[in-house]
């Protein structure tokens, strides 16, 4: 029999990142009332038991694997992946486990136009950093008491709904949802866009558009945490990994052969994409950015600090 990388890749089965029993003990199978159920959802329900829904975890387990796997090649990549979870039980967790890995993530209100009119958004983050120099040449002294306290207000507002994404200096590779019904304009955002997306869907949700669906129950907070807990574990992986081959080979790679490193790999075309994308919007990002803070520097000096959203 001729030995092929193929076989190899076959008979090299990884361990799962988790376990039946794990994902039993965090309640991940418990969905919702029959009743509030999506069609869309029947591949991925098991059965159903007092009325509720019971998620079938041997599919979640290798959704996990699949989502994971993709999140570490991402980070590996260096591009940045943004979590999405507004909604109570969720903010907490993903905030304290998001901001150990250092990724983008928005627990207070998704602001419309995120990445649709992601140029604005990146001019109201520059603003916060506009008002923290004027905090430190002093220029913030010459303004009258009531300027100050517009202009304080006006940061803390904007600290509050765009702080976390303050080191987003380009549109994400990726995004993770927890609730797609709840977050359904980030949704929508990222696929106009193109940008894949994974996601907990339960059983009411529909995973149609959802590039890496991982159904679980995305209401308990003990679920919430160990789906959002082995994800991160992926990325710190990838980030590892990056920083172990940029010590080895400071220059940087082709990308037509990181194209075709990634192509031997089991990984979604889209994720290839979002991965090898071009590098040169990058530069021109950044010279945007410079610009419009040399703009912001100059309004601010000369005293022009506008009201409009206040």
């Amino acid at each position: 029999m001729r030995l092929t990388t193929r076989n190899v890749n076959l008979n090299q089965k990884k361990m799962p990142r988790t376990n039946f029993k794990e994902l039993l003990d965090a309640g991940v199978h418990f969905g919702h009332l029959k009743r509030k159920w999506n069609p869309a959802m029947a591949p991925y329900i098991f059965m159903e038991r007092n009325g509720i829904h019971i998620i079938d975890l041997e599919k979640t387990i290798v959704k996990i694997d699949e989502a994971a796997s993709a999140m570490k090649h991402i980070a590996k990549s260096g591009k940045k992946i943004l979590f999405v979870a507004t909604k109570k039980q969720a903010k907490e967790i993903v905030a304290e486990k998001v901001k150990q890995v250092n990724m983008p993530y928005v627990t207070e209100r998704w602001p419309g136009g995120m990445l649709t009119n992601f140029p604005t958004i990146r001019k109201a983050v520059k603003k916060m950093s506009s008002i923290d120099k004027m905090a430190v040449d002093g220029t913030f002294n010459n303004l009258s008491k009531r300027e100050r306290l517009q202009v304080t207000r006006q940061r803390a507002k904007l600290d509050k709904n765009l702080g976390s994404i303050i080191d987003l200096t380009r549109l994400p590779s990726a995004l993770f949802i927890i609730d797609v019904l709840k977050e359904h304009i980030a949704v929508r955002e990222a696929k106009r866009l193109g940008i894949p997306v994974f996601a907990m869907v339960d059983t009411n949700s529909d995973p149609t558009d959802i590039e890496f669906p991982i159904p679980a129950n995305d209401d308990a907070s003990k679920s919430i945490t160990l789906i959002v807990d082995i994800l991160c574990q992926a990325i710190e992986e990838g980030l590892n990994e990056r920083k172990l081959e940029k010590d080895k080979e400071p220059g940087l790679k082709d990308k037509r052969i990181i194209r075709k490193e990634l192509e031997t790999k089991d990984i979604p075309a889209a994720i290839i994409e979002a991965i090898v994308e071009e590098e040169e919007e990058e530069e021109v990002e950044a010279d945007e950015d410079g610009a419009i803070e040399d703009i912001e520097d100059e309004e601010l000096a000369a005293g022009g600090i506008d009201e409009e959203d206040e």
